[in-house]
């Protein structure tokens, strides 16, 4: 739970950084890799991540420059990792610069619901590791290295010179 805006941003910056090694380790041919036919891509889970960091700010009246969720997902990795740089950094400015501590209580209505500012936070994050955790097993199934968020991926535990833990 965050009780200050410092303790969101610092949050985000870890969060921020994780999410962009993911996301600098995607191809441009991996942005297909789908667990089934139906589900959706990589891409489209990279995707879904930058356009919900305008779509959920937005309805908690913060202007995070970014596309539309449903705009058509680029077919570039480069691309993705620069709208990414470009989005998650608008969140850093303007939650720094929009809100105080105090707001973090103030309660707003969101997708049907009352919810704190601080909520909106929370789960914008929780999305965020969502997402980005089923990125990883699509990276997998595309036999791209998956960098470690919480601790060493497999690739680098033989790195640190261990054997990967099974």
């Amino acid at each position: 739970m965050y009780h200050t805006v410092k303790d969101f941003l610092d949050d985000w910056s870890y969060e921020r950084q994780a999410t962009l090694k993911v996301f600098r380790n995607l191809t441009d041919a991996s942005l297909e890799q789908r667990v089934t036919p139906r589900g959706r891509s990589l891409g489209r889970l990279a995707w879904h991540i930058v356009g919900t960091l305008n779509e959920m700010l937005g309805h908690a009246g913060l202007n995070v420059a970014g596309p539309a969720e449903d705009a058509p997902a680029p077919t570039r990795a480069s691309d993705l990792v620069r709208a990414y740089e470009s989005g998650s950094q608008a969140v850093h400015d303007q939650v720094a610069g929009s809100w105080r501590d105090a707001d973090l209580l103030l309660e707003i209505p969101m997708y049907g619901e009352t919810w704190k500012k601080r909520d909106v936070l929370i789960s914008l994050v929780r999305h965020q590791a969502h997402h980005r955790a089923q990125m990883t097993v699509l990276m997998r199934q595309a036999g791209l290295a998956v960098p470690g968020i919480y601790g060493p991926a497999r690739e680098e535990w033989a790195a640190m010179g261990m054997e990967p833990q099974q």
